[in-house]
């Protein structure tokens, strides 16, 4: 009988673990970039700053310019803006050069409608239940069981930010129920 000689055919142990870790690499080299865009679409962006607050924006997404946000309009008069979590936010003009430093959600207190600004009437009238609400977003008549959210808003460099609301509430005197 014939000693069998080594073959050339197969690699040796050094080359085929060379080849395995290559291929393990690839593999997962592979795996983890087509895994980091669905990973980085659930993970929500930061807003930026360490205050936590936002840049008020308009319909479009684009920063909401005071100087040309006042233009045309009067004092009291209320304008929706995207302001803390994207939630839709009136800003109230106080004069025809500034805005309150203040902002009112426009999300019901009772089922989450948009609340829409009734200027005949002087106040916020939900469409879905009835819900009332005066100029300031003080719930007068129900189904609402609590007055509108405010956020601040404070002008800085032509911008409106916008930052959480954890003071006092001034419409009732009872700590914010939002905060």
């Amino acid at each position: 009988m014939a000693q069998m000689s080594e073959s050339r055919d197969v690699p040796d142990m050094g080359r085929r673990q060379f080849m395995n870790l290559l291929a393990f690499g690839t593999v997962t080299g592979t795996a983890l970039g087509a895994l980091y865009p669905v990973v980085k679409y659930f993970i929500p962006p930061s807003s930026g700053g360490g205050g936590g607050g936002v840049t008020a924006k308009d319909a479009l997404g684009n920063d909401i310019s005071v100087s040309k946000f006042l233009e045309g309009k009067n004092p009291g008069d209320r304008a929706l803006a995207q302001g803390l979590k994207g939630d839709p936010t009136y800003i109230v003009v106080d004069t025809k050069e500034s805005v309150k430093d203040y902002g009112i959600n426009a999300v019901c207190t009772h089922l989450g409608c948009v609340v829409p600004w009734n200027g005949s009437e002087n106040k916020f009238m939900c469409p879905c239940h009835g819900s009332q609400y005066d100029s300031a977003g003080k719930v007068v008549r129900g189904p609402a069981p609590r007055s509108l959210a405010l956020v601040h808003a404070k002008v800085e460099d032509d911008k409106i930010g916008l930052t959480q609301w954890t003071e006092t509430d001034f419409r009732t005197g009872e700590e914010p129920w939002w905060a």
